[in-house]
């Protein structure tokens, strides 16, 4: 199915809003320097945005493990991310001689330009006058029918950059991490597409203004919590950040794909990581949390001028805030997943609830707009669904915990009368202060070794040092 016929089916199941397929916002009076101006003007507050986002994770966690954080560089440490931007742009240019040098200077480009590009339709507030003239204008650069298609495209381009980073530096261990990389996007890209259906479903249109344009009444995060929470998981995913940043594991990987990297090119993908967060935060104000309308009463309620003029962007920017302290906390607490636990975590539970959060969604759209049922009536459907949901799954995870909990506890049985395994897994391991140690029997060996107590025995040590 075309962007487009799935665009028109989101309008006809929308019909109750009074919102059009196409964008709500008028670039009609929109000429090249206008044009350019606006452009110059999302570089700037993307770049200004990234310095502050910078700045404020390192007080923030700073102020979370009781450290004062960046306080010498201009007033409260305020010009540490631009010293250390200067720092960074001294610094000599390094190519390794096995790496692409095409593709290795392209990939930092790719990975940055993406990223910009994707903040083109995302709306800052709504039609002003350019001071000094009489130009009426959006505050937004751009908008079509399917923005946010194009946001999610763009996304997808951008991988690009830190794949081929991983593949053109030569070197193992970046390639390593642009693998997971693409592994990553895979994964938590489609529970973020599916994430965003509902929100097509009761807007009507792909288009970021018209979907700023139907929340004038509620925001999309009330009825649409479950969808906003999937997204909010899986926006960190699709960036790569703590609890999820597994492309650039540096107990793991070295520093990831970026390994073989420094100086501008290095920077570029600093930039690029910080902007990409800036995005996914900005598209989810649009598309849950009403854009850049005032909150709930001030606008319309106890001050209506709150959503006219340059207002607007002061809400849309402390929206986006939030947003991004979200970003600071959970890197501030929560330690890194397990690869396999990260992979799970995205196909096994992530894109099964979006497909039923999907689903359920629908069903009551078409319930509101074409069903002769009471409210009462759908409440108690969407009950009996949801308990239904929750045993299915809880069976499931019954099952699957007890096929695979047998196994482990054969395991502990046999441990716990012959002693520890020091080559559990395949990696030999030094005794704990009083531990037994069980010598298992190695590969192709048919008689098992003997068990030790205390310290290891000269064979094991050697064996531990290797």
């Amino acid at each position: 199915m075309t962007a487009h016929a799935v665009s028109a089916l989101a309008g006809r199941l929308a019909a109750g809003n009074d919102v059009r397929d196409n964008p709500v916002a008028d670039f009609s009076n929109d000429n090249g320097w206008v044009v350019l101006l606006k452009a110059v003007l999302v570089f700037v507050f993307l770049v200004v945005a990234t310095l502050l986002m910078i700045w404020a994770e390192r007080r923030v966690v700073a102020r979370m493990q009781s450290r004062p954080g960046p306080n010498r560089v201009g007033p409260f440490g305020l010009l540490q991310s631009l010293a250390d931007g200067v720092k960074l742009a001294l610094k000599e240019d390094i190519i390794p001689k096995a790496a692409d040098k095409v593709v290795f200077v392209l990939a930092p480009i790719i990975a940055t330009t993406t990223c910009f590009t994707a903040f083109a339709v995302i709306p800052f507030g709504p039609a002003v006058r350019i001071p000094f003239t009489d130009v009426v204008t959006p505050l937004q650069l751009t908008d079509l029918p399917v923005a946010v298609l194009y946001v999610l495209a763009i996304g997808s381009v951008g991988v690009y950059g830190i794949v081929l980073a991983g593949w053109s530096s030569g070197s193992t261990y970046p390639l390593l991490g642009g693998v997971r990389s693409s592994a990553q996007v895979i994964s938590y890209e489609i529970a973020m597409g599916l994430a965003l259906v509902s929100v097509f479903l009761y807007s009507g249109s792909m288009s970021t203004s018209a979907i700023v344009e139907a929340q004038k009444s509620v925001w999309w995060i009330v009825p649409l919590f479950p969808a906003f929470v999937i997204y909010l998981i899986s926006m960190v995913g699709e960036t790569n950040r703590a609890p999820f940043d597994l492309p650039e594991a540096e107990g793991e990987l070295v520093g990831g794909f970026h390994t073989e990297y420094s100086s501008l090119k290095f920077a570029l993908f600093f930039l690029a990581e910080y902007v990409n967060m800036v995005t996914v935060s900005a598209l989810a104000t649009t598309l849950f949390l009403g854009g850049w309308q005032a909150p709930w009463p001030l606008g319309g309620r106890i001050w209506e001028g709150a959503n006219t003029g340059y207002w607007p962007v002061l809400w849309f920017v402390g929206k986006l805030m939030v947003f991004m302290f979200v970003y600071i906390w959970l890197r501030g607490t929560l330690p890194r997943l397990r690869y396999d636990q990260f992979m799970r975590f995205g196909w096994k539970v992530l894109i099964p609830v979006a497909l039923l959060w999907i689903v359920a969604a629908s069903g009551v759209r078409a319930m509101q707009q074409f069903g002769d049922i009471s409210q009462r009536d759908r409440i108690t459907w969407l009950a009996i669904v949801a308990v239904g949901v929750a045993a299915v799954l809880l069976l499931w995870e019954m099952v699957a915990s007890g096929s695979s909990g047998e196994g482990d506890e054969e395991y502990d049985d046999e441990d716990s009368e012959d002693g520890d395994d020091p080559f559990a897994g395949g990696f030999p391991v030094p005794p704990m202060p009083g531990q037994t140690l069980r010598r298992t029997a190695g590969p192709g060996s048919p008689e098992p070794r003997p068990a030790v107590t205390g310290q290891a025995e000269p064979e094991l040590e050697e064996v531990q040092r290797g």
